[in-house]
């Protein structure tokens, strides 16, 4: 279909629903104001109705395909949690609201920290943060002010596996730290000896996911913690990979001072387009005194329990406020209501079917053939296959069978992540994926490798069946361009 509206465009065309209301006086200045009428699509109100319509059903999306981008959680959500969200009384509280008027909402926001206390074994927890970045960049900070409060000022070095996230150095140089990689092993733990060579007084911390973007547990991850903690240092968890272990084990118990976790991910908000999100982060006790504010507290009083916030008069050494008030609060509620719904039964059983359908997946794609990155290790929600001998022999890439997959209505797995494998594709099918479903995409990469084998060159142009096939990405990158203007040559939009 023609993804513009404007081609359709026809001079006296109108759609009511959709027009302009009539012009009201404003306190604009007259030099502010548009001289001509904008240029806007004369189209009826069918057409902008089925263009639209039409141009929705080309996403790819949770609701309508298997999605399984590795690291990413892009997993079904309850409509439960989004229509409970959405409540008068939630919808309409204002954030300038005395407190008095919001008893409600804080009781659950309170609740939420306890809950996310207790399935990651710290001590605190702040909601504040309204992405994993900037929940990354709250902990780094944190760690940060420790050291400075300590005086320990030449503690500015942050440990970083090559594995790890790209956002973990970013977050760590924005801090004003040194970043110092550390290789990963051949069995996909880090490399030990070279974590024992890099610490030393310098060190002020080390960011880990686990289990790692390799889809495997840090077996060593106690000895980890104690190496780094004996050095002075302190361990950051990135919490992008919780619904692997949640209800099994919890980060505070391998040791790590602090974990921001991705509410928008492993709790129940739909996850990708850019938003919103929630990076709340939780603290061990020594971090407490910095935590990001405002935090929920409670108070008992005469046997009435009220609820309140905690701000820069009650944490004087707080890293200070990362948002006009206090995160996304519809994603918050989500999130409580979400943990609300699985209990701490539902909890264990999302660690569970990630697991089981992580493994199952990798045991299927490893008898069909695909040659695992890790073939000795177990998977925890996801694994890496690698395609580097395809490409060698087939001249079949990772990213041909990417753009394979979207003609049998599959989204692709993450292609080129993490670097240090080649060829690579990670694969996360969630736990809300049915065994069919993940048949079916054993089924269609065993359809896409044997074509390939037989006729290697036709995936170079794949996806066929989308509206817009294979892009060169360079140049979408270096030469964007997405200003509409008229063609005055042929008198029509392009």
């Amino acid at each position: 279909m023609d993804a513009l509206i404007f081609n359709k465009s026809r001079a006296g065309r109108r759609a009511f629903a959709q027009a302009p209301r009539n012009a009201v006086d404003v306190d604009i200045p007259q030099s502010l104001l548009r001289p001509d009428r904008p240029r806007l699509p004369e189209v009826s109100e069918l057409q902008v109705v089925r263009h639209f319509t039409r141009l929705s059903q080309l996403n790819f999306s949770i609701d309508t395909q298997f999605y399984p981008l590795g690291s990413c959680t892009m997993k079904y959500n309850p409509r439960a949690c989004n229509a409970l969200a959405m409540l008068p009384g939630f919808a309409n509280r204002h954030p300038l609201g005395p407190v008095s008027y919001g008893q409600g909402f804080l009781s659950c926001m309170f609740e939420l920290q306890e809950m996310l206390m207790s399935v990651t074994g710290m001590r605190g927890v702040s909601l504040t943060p309204m992405a994993g970045a900037q929940g990354e960049l709250a902990g780094v900070a944190m760690i940060r002010a420790y050291h400075d409060a300590r005086g320990d000022h030449e503690r500015t070095e942050i440990l970083v596996p090559d594995a790890a996230h790209g956002t973990n150095p970013a977050t760590a140089t924005m801090c004003g730290c040194v970043v110092r990689e550390l290789p990963t092993g051949d069995s996909g733990d880090i490399d030990f000896d070279a974590l024992k060579g890099a610490v030393g007084p310098q060190t002020a911390g080390i960011m880990l996911t686990n289990p790692s973007t390799l889809g495997v547990f840090e077996r060593r991850i106690l000895d980890v913690a104690k190496v780094v903690h004996d050095a002075g240092g302190l361990l950051y968890y990135d919490g992008a990979n919780l619904n692997a272990i949640l209800g099994m084990v919890r980060p505070g118990d391998m040791g790590f001072d602090v974990i921001h976790m991705n509410l928008h991910k492993t709790f129940s908000t739909p996850h990708g387009g850019g938003g919103p999100g929630s990076g709340a982060v939780g603290v061990g006790e020594r971090l407490l005194p910095f935590m990001p504010v405002p935090v929920v507290s409670r108070e008992e009083s005469q046997g009435r329990i009220s609820y309140g916030w905690l701000a820069e008069d009650d944490l004087p050494q707080s890293i200070g406020r990362l948002s006009g008030f206090m995160g996304n609060a519809g994603v918050l509620l989500r999130a409580y209501i979400y943990m609300r719904l699985v209990g701490r039964d539902g909890m264990r059983r999302i660690a569970e079917y990630a697991t089981l359908n992580a493994n199952y997946l990798q045991a299927r794609l490893r008898d069909a053939g695909f040659e695992l990155a890790y073939p000795g290790r177990r998977a925890s929600h996801e694994f890496i296959i690698t395609l580097k001998h395809e490409a060698r022999r087939f001249d079949m890439t990772a990213m041909d069978i990417a753009k394979a997959l979207l003609d049998r209505n599959y989204h692709a797995p993450t292609t080129y992540f993490p670097l240090l494998v080649p060829e690579c594709l990670l694969i996360e099918p969630t736990e809300t994926e049915s065994k069919e479903t993940l048949d079916g995409f054993v089924t269609a990469m065993m359809d896409i490798a044997r074509e390939a084998r037989e006729n290697g060159v036709r995936y170079k142009e794949a996806p066929y069946k989308m509206p817009v096939r294979r892009l060169d990405d360079v140049k979408a990158a270096r030469d964007l361009d997405l200003a509409f203007r008229p063609d005055a040559d042929e008198g029509r939009e392009t």
